[in-house]
């Protein structure tokens, strides 16, 4: 069908292909319709642009990097490089839920490295880190501050607010859309003469990150939890079997192999199984000597 392309293209095509089709089989079955909303609504939040975005040689492998998650299903938190371990390229990576377990670092591991090795954004020899955003993560989108209400985060702004660049307090209440909303955050670092309440637009923010407190990891077990039970209810039900309709055992041991019931041996008429213990103390041999069995 026409001049070959470059490998490059070919890969990131079968990559689209497997997105799509993983997301027709995970949808649910309402009809062309819905199933076209829930793409739209789904592409929209991979789409969501971020606050800030890296220069330099950060910038490259960015642009590089967005549309290989994308194909995906992820979306770019940041970039990072750093001289740890001779030149480390960390890219942190999630879903649009915020969700990134280590399954999903492997595939993107393995989808990004070669396309990085064709491109090589990045001269001297590094290393590839691929990392979720963790607990105390960094705030990138809008999102990010209207999922994290009611807990504290750190806020370092580009431009001064009210004489100063850095804020720590608990965000409220996020206001506006896009990259005109303003985050309403309750100071915790004001001194007397300041105001407690501050609202901060977050076009003017440099960077903001979570901190890591009890409530936030209590939240974050919460959440954790409560993913599992609705992964286990949305299983099948395997609790009684489809063929004999027979329950599962309870109690101990209910996992272990049911054993087969052992015939007794049959005995010849008039010979005992069992005896009686003896008075004189010679044992059962001595005392079946000692009384012969009729017959």
């Amino acid at each position: 069908m026409g001049p070959t392309g470059p490998a490059l293209f070919c890969c990131r095509c079968t990559l689209i292909v497997l997105r799509l089709g993983d997301f027709c089989l995970n949808a649910p079955l309402s009809g062309p319709h819905d199933t076209a909303s829930a793409a739209s609504v789904r592409v929209a939040e991979l789409d969501e642009p971020r606050l800030n975005e890296e220069t330099g040689t950060a910038a490259r492998v960015a642009r590089i990097a967005v549309p290989v998650l994308a194909d995906l299903g992820f979306r770019l938190v940041r970039v990072k490089i750093s001289a740890q371990s001779g030149t480390t390229v960390q890219i942190m990576a999630e879903r649009a839920d915020g969700s990134m377990n280590v399954e999903d670092c492997e595939r993107v591991s393995e989808a990004l490295s070669p396309v990085l090795d064709i491109e090589d954004p990045v001269k001297q020899a590094y290393r590839l880190e691929i990392s979720s955003p963790g607990i105390d993560r960094p705030l990138v989108r809008a999102s990010d501050f209207a999922r994290a209400l009611g807990h504290e985060a750190r806020v370092e702004m580009a431009v001064a607010v009210e004489g100063r660049k850095r804020f720590r307090g608990l965000l409220e209440a996020v206001e506006g859309i896009g990259r005109e909303a303003c985050v309403k955050m309750r100071r915790l670092d004001a001194k007397p003469d300041e105001a407690v309440d501050i609202l901060l637009r977050l076009a003017d923010i440099g960077e903001a990150k979570l901190v890591l407190t009890d409530d936030l990891i209590r939240a974050t077990l919460r959440a954790a939890k409560q993913a599992h039970l609705d992964e286990a209810n949305d299983a099948p039900d395997t609790a009684q079997s489809p063929d004999t309709g027979v329950p599962p055992r309870r109690g101990p041991g209910r996992f272990a192999a049911r054993k087969p019931d052992k015939a007794k041996p049959l005995l010849p008429a008039g010979v005992r199984s069992t005896f009686k213990k003896s008075k004189t103390g010679r044992g059962p041999q001595a005392e079946r000597q000692a009384k012969p069995v009729s017959k």
